[in-house]
């Protein structure tokens, strides 16, 4: 793994000037000079997993300009399935870390993880380094090593965002991130494995189709991803073992072979 320091997170970031510039270099001077020393106590140890982490908080935190949501809060408020049984705790405990740490429960949970008392004093998640172990932390509890060994960006955006959001900004990180780190940005597997959901079209789904057909599936293969071949990709994924969404990302190519 190579030096990791603030020049490399510069790499990555988009260019911010006036007041965004000035708290985006702020974080990145904090955060820089710890990734060295922080990052292998969570397992992220190698080239791939750097890459992915760095550029899934550096999409989570605006490109490095914020550790603390713009939004108030007050949308969590009543949220008992967040631990915000309290009036206030929505505005309390807001989204905050380099990946978002959201709700009383997240930061009593997270705050022996960092060996600070998060719940009672919630603006420490905030501050930069404290961000860095959180989003160690959340990486390693949702065991995403594992999915950046296998190049996966699709289901970890889904285990850290809950959806897809922002995909193509990932994507797009991850490329630099890659790139600073000395690796290849893409690999032949990403190249030729494209995320592909209904309504695409191309060669790409053309060979998802033959990949099904041979399976058994009773689809035409015209390179038209119809419900016909939605239908088929779910019915994989689910005998498979993976999230039967109709969507095909690196765990799906990787079971079709």
């Amino acid at each position: 793994m190579d030096q990791l320091d603030a020049d490399v997170m510069r790499a990555i970031a988009p260019h911010n000037s006036g007041s965004r510039g000035n708290s985006q270099a702020a974080i990145i001077a904090a955060v820089g000079p710890t990734l060295n020393a922080t990052l292998p106590g969570f397992d992220i140890n190698n080239d791939l997993r750097v890459a992915h982490f760095l550029a899934q908080i550096c999409h989570e935190s605006d490109g490095f300009v914020t550790t603390e949501e713009y939004a108030s809060g007050a949308a969590y408020e009543g949220r008992a399935d967040l631990g915000n049984t309290t009036p206030g705790d929505g505005r309390r405990y807001k989204g905050r870390g380099l990946i978002q740490l959201t709700g009383r429960a997240n930061y009593r949970s997270y705050g022996p993880h960092v060996g600070l008392n998060l719940e009672g004093d919630p603006e420490q998640a905030a501050e930069p380094v404290t961000s860095l172990k959180i989003a160690c932390a959340f990486w390693k509890e949702h065991k995403l090593n594992d999915l950046a060994d296998a190049d996966d960006i699709v289901t970890i955006t889904k285990r850290i965002n809950g959806g897809l959001n922002g995909l193509d900004s990932r994507r797009a990180y991850l490329a630099r991130a890659k790139t600073a780190l000395g690796m290849s940005p893409g690999s032949p597997r990403n190249e030729a494995h494209a995320l592909l959901r209904r309504g695409d079209s191309g060669p790409a789904v053309r060979t998802l189709q033959t990949k099904l057909k041979a399976l058994g599936a009773n689809i035409d293969i015209d390179g038209d991803f119809g419900p016909g071949t939605q239908k088929a990709v779910i019915a994989f994924q689910a005998g498979a073992g993976l999230e039967a969404d109709g969507i095909v990302g690196e765990r799906t190519w990787q079971r079709l072979g």
